[in-house]
């Protein structure tokens, strides 16, 4: 990680490291500048948020849609200034900043005795929860970063927070522990491929949804609901909210399940449309016969 081509990401991390000491609206405030840079200059990003939010709002006229993408663009430079405060500052008191709603929830699907598999989803304030998370003792499944710095500062900023941190390849720790009736936080709304997924509406479009969800579901018996989080940047403020438990989850029908999933994931993002991650490739993989949208 010392070589001469990581001194760019250190720098990052150094300078990160000075953002996450700053007021929290210094921070957010930051965070929109950077959001403005990416809609001017990350045009690839753009594209594809714009491509999206195309496809998922059809309703919305041109102007509106314009807006929805810079607003989304913000949303995403405020939760990269955001992430700097749980990664590089992780003794910094946000509990007063953040609101934890339907926390009986969670209770609930605990009190049942078994493993909790928490869905999410790739919210633009995704990291913020660290604190109210690590303090309701939940585990939490990552991505792997080929970058070996971003790799270290990922999983050495969640471990603050988590006992366990696991890359999403390693089943065997999930299936373990969930097996020993843990809660574990996992977001299944990214295109993966074909290989391990199901087409299910998303938006009204058929969108490549992995089955694990009901897979683990199945093989450990563990307990189903969602979260979602969402920011107030007027206030500074985050709300972390639970849903009930999933009823009759898995069905025994991945499609029918992953439809599920996906219907009550476009709910949340419905009422903060500018707060999900549309810079993601969504519908990267399509069905056959069904040309490239990107």
């Amino acid at each position: 990680m010392l070589a001469p081509k990581f001194w760019p990401s250190w720098a990052l991390v150094i300078t990160a490291y000075l953002i996450a000491r700053l007021p929290l609206t210094w921070i957010l405030a930051l965070g929109r500048g950077l959001g403005h840079l990416a809609y001017h200059f990350a045009r690839s990003r753009r594209h594809i948020a714009e491509i999206n939010i195309k496809l998922c709002f059809p309703e919305l006229d041109d102007c509106d849609r314009a807006q929805l993408v810079k607003d989304n663009l913000l949303h995403t430079g405020m939760g990269l200034a955001e992430a700097t405060i749980p990664w590089l500052n992780p003794k910094r008191n946000l509990h007063k900043h953040i609101s934890v709603v339907g926390l009986e929830h969670l209770q609930a699907a605990r009190a049942t005795g078994k493993g909790v598999l928490l869905l999410g989803g790739h919210y633009t304030c995704i990291d913020i929860t660290c604190q109210p998370l690590g303090a309701a003792d939940i585990d939490v499944m990552y991505r792997a970063n080929k970058n070996l710095v971003w790799e270290w500062l990922q999983v050495r900023g969640r471990s603050h927070f988590f006992d366990h941190v696991i890359e999403r390849s390693d089943m065997r720790q999930t299936l373990a522990l969930l097996k020993s009736g843990r809660a574990l936080w996992y977001a299944p709304d990214q295109d993966y491929g074909r290989k391990h997924s199901v087409f299910a509406p998303f938006f009204n479009l058929p969108a490549a949804t992995i089955r694990a969800t009901s897979r683990l579901a199945k093989a450990t018996d563990a307990t189903v609901l969602m979260l979602s989080v969402f920011r107030d940047s007027d206030r500074a403020h985050w709300t972390l909210s639970f849903d009930p438990i999933f009823e009759n989850f898995p069905s025994g029908d991945d499609v029918a399940d992953a439809s599920r999933i996906n219907q009550q994931l476009e709910a949340h993002i419905r009422s903060h449309p500018a707060q999900y991650l549309w810079v993601h490739r969504r519908f990267k993989t399509r069905p056959d016969g069904e040309p490239a949208v990107y």
